[in-house]
């Protein structure tokens, strides 16, 4: 029977097909599905029409109950609590996938990952389900969640066969990493060495197993390999608003279709099943400039007249024109840890995200707390929870008087800003200059003196320091610099310090950092960089997290966290971290990937990951740039079972 006309509400009472389910199906990730009630009390299972159906309750009120919508829309929360967490819940709940595996098929059935479902219903629900779907294609439970991962832990995988998120992720043909579409030239590159040996353009689009991270700016990126949405190159994507995705066999396609160096549109969509590429005609009007040419990034004005070394515990988030984005964050952190937060920290949850009027009841669960004492709570997690590392903030006025300080570096910084304005041939010699004299020239003494005073003063007894970049050309709107200055861990020695100290001023004027900002139209004159320097703090974890769903930007629930026992390891994309996904709602985990590792992390590490969940939203708030405390932060962080460390937070592009 034809299933997916507008007026068929979908499949009741009769098995699915294979041919029923692709029609009834819908397509999110790469994978087709369908959704799935069972009706306990007459008997009775139901698969939903996509097309028509988006949520189950809609379907079970308008369809089963024979409720309005606009009821069943008031009444949310009590038909929730009826479908998610009630022990004699009428109906089953749950999300019946696709998926092909070693050239078969395979069905996963999951619930929704704040469904509160015993082992017994999940037995249940699972043996109902199997009943009515395709005999011969294999039906895996797949648990929602950590919880339910140990409920069904104990039950015979002959009764309930299970997969878990991280197998099927690690299988997964395609990702979209950044949805969008583009027009540009295929590049294929094989391996680095082919990469290096080609010139890419702005209307490139590049597909390989990595990519590096000193990429150029491109029109598009497809990964042939898996890889983290929160590496370098990926935030580069997602700032450029370019399309982005991981397609495995893409040099296959690629060599079965002939596209390498054919002009192609791809396109990204969360809804197909796999990259878009068709072939199109070279555009006419390569000569012009891309659209983003248009599209200049201001710079607040940056004030490099003298200000002193000082303690990242004494500067604001309105001292970032005087020592850059990084530390004037470090320093606002070091305020809200200190002080008792105004209610902004709880801005995020306050805001009503239908159907909730506003997640404030959610929080206080969350941190046990009752809701007349929520800020005060939050300010308890914080306070007894998260650290920033000490340190000091170089200004740009020291940055400013060392470059003042030598003749010669102010001569090249002549040329290349000529060559800037010639758009001349020459600019990555000359930055190549510039950079080994930045190394080679001695630092003036009253500069030095300064900086070792600071650093006596502020962090006498320290072994091991970290020295980060502070550009005032970083976390912008339109321009991420994610990965394109430099940073150093493991600093010991003062005269190592300095030397860490140069090479960050010297990525100021990089080839890569100096073109990024080109294009974006910020001037060689108005960019200053500050620098931070901080002990180097010993953990047991670390990684990164963003405060969205970076796959799913309509998740309001959910943030994405990596991990790696080497925080360097997950921005670089050099190892593939533990990938994972938190409920800031309702709470509770689970792991998209396990990269790399052989084995998941054990339960307090996960217990922590929760906290650095929660934490990662108060700050968001906190540092959001109006009221809709929507924009998510970028949080770069180490852990031990009791204590986080924020080492940086910053904008995320969305």
């Amino acid at each position: 029977m034809a299933v997916q006309e507008a007026d068929v509400a979908g499949l009741v009472g009769e098995p699915l097909t294979l041919s029923a389910f692709n029609q009834l199906s819908g397509s999110l990730g790469g994978y087709s599905f369908v959704k799935v009630v069972v009706d306990r009390q007459n008997d009775t299972i139901h698969f939903l029409n996509n097309a028509r159906h988006e949520f189950h309750a809609i379907y079970i009120g308008t369809e089963i109950l024979g409720i309005a919508e606009s009821e069943l829309r008031a009444r949310i929360d009590e038909f929730n609590h009826s479908f998610y967490h009630a022990s004699d819940r009428r109906f089953f709940l749950g999300i019946l996938s696709l998926h092909q595996r070693e050239d078969r098929n395979m069905f996963s059935l999951e619930t929704v990952e704040v469904d509160t479902m015993s082992a017994d219903m999940i037995e249940f629900f699972h043996a109902e389900v199997r009943r009515n779907v395709d005999a011969a294609t294999p039906l895996f439970f797949k648990p929602a969640n950590h919880l339910q991962e140990q409920a069904v832990a104990d039950i015979p995988a002959e009764r309930l066969p299970r997969i878990l998120a991280h197998e099927l992720f690690s299988t997964a043909e395609f990702v979209a990493l950044n949805a969008g579409t583009a027009k540009g030239r295929l590049r294929a590159f094989r391996d680095e060495r082919e990469y290096r040996e080609n010139t890419l353009e702005w209307f490139d689009i590049v597909v390989m197993h990595r990519v590096p991270d000193d990429i150029p700016r491109l029109a598009g990126i497809i990964n042939a390999s898996h890889t983290t949405p929160l590496s370098h190159t990926n935030v580069l994507a997602t700032g450029w608003s370019i399309p982005n995705a991981i397609q495995i066999g893409a040099f296959e396609l690629i060599d079965r279709e002939n596209l390498d160096g054919q002009w192609v549109e791809y396109e990204v969509s969360p809804k197909s099943a796999g990259v878009g590429l068709r072939l199109i005609d070279e555009p006419q009007d390569l000569g012009q400039r891309p659209a983003w040419y248009a599209q200049r990034v201001t710079l607040d004005e940056p004030e490099h007249t003298y200000n002193p070394v000082v303690n990242l515990a004494k500067i604001r988030y309105n001292d970032r024109h005087r020592y850059g984005t990084k530390a004037a964050n470090l320093g606002e952190l070091h305020h809200v840890l200190a002080t008792e937060s105004p209610r902004r920290l709880l801005g995020f949850f306050s805001v009503p995200r239908p159907p909730r009027d506003n997640l404030l009841p959610y929080l206080a669960k969350l941190l046990d707390a009752e809701s007349d004492d929520l800020l005060q709570a939050a300010q308890q997690l914080l306070a007894e929870r998260v650290r920033v590392p000490r340190g000091v903030a170089l200004p740009f006025s020291l940055h400013q008087g060392f470059l003042e300080s030598s003749p010669k570096i102010q001569q090249a910084i002549g040329k290349l800003k000529m060559a800037l304005e010639l758009n001349a041939r020459e600019i990555e010699p000359l930055c190549v200059e510039l950079q080994q004299l930045i190394r080679k020239t001695r630092v003036p003494d009253y500069l030095l003196s300064e900086l070792d005073s600071a650093l006596v003063e502020n962090l006498a007894g320290v072994k091991t320091f970290v020295v980060r970049s502070s550009s005032n050309a970083e976390d912008l709107a339109g321009f991420s610099a994610a990965g394109i200055y430099e940073s150093y861990n493991h600093v010991t020695s003062a005269e190592k310090i300095v030397e860490s100290v140069k090479e960050v001023w010297a990525s100021l004027v990089s080839a890569r950092s100096v073109r990024l900002r080109q294009q974006a139209g910020i001037s060689l004159d108005d960019c200053f960089m500050g620098v931070v320097i901080q002990e180097q703090v010993k953990a047991d974890f670390g990684g990164v997290m963003v405060t969205t769903n970076p796959m799913n930007r309509t998740d309001f629930r959910n943030v994405y966290v990596n991990v790696s026992p080497n925080v360097t390891d997950v921005v670089e994309g050099s190892t593939q971290p533990m990938q994972y996904l938190y409920s800031t709602v309702e709470g509770g985990g689970r792991t998209v990937s396990l990269g790399d590792a052989t084995e998941d992390l054990g339960p307090r590490a996960h217990q922590q990951l929760q906290r650095l969940a929660i934490v990662g939203r108060l700050l968001q708030a906190h540092f959001s740039p109006d009221y809709t405390f929507d924009s998510p932060v970028d949080i770069e962080w180490l852990a031990t079972d009791d204590v986080l460390y924020v080492l940086q937070l910053r904008p995320y592009s969305i």
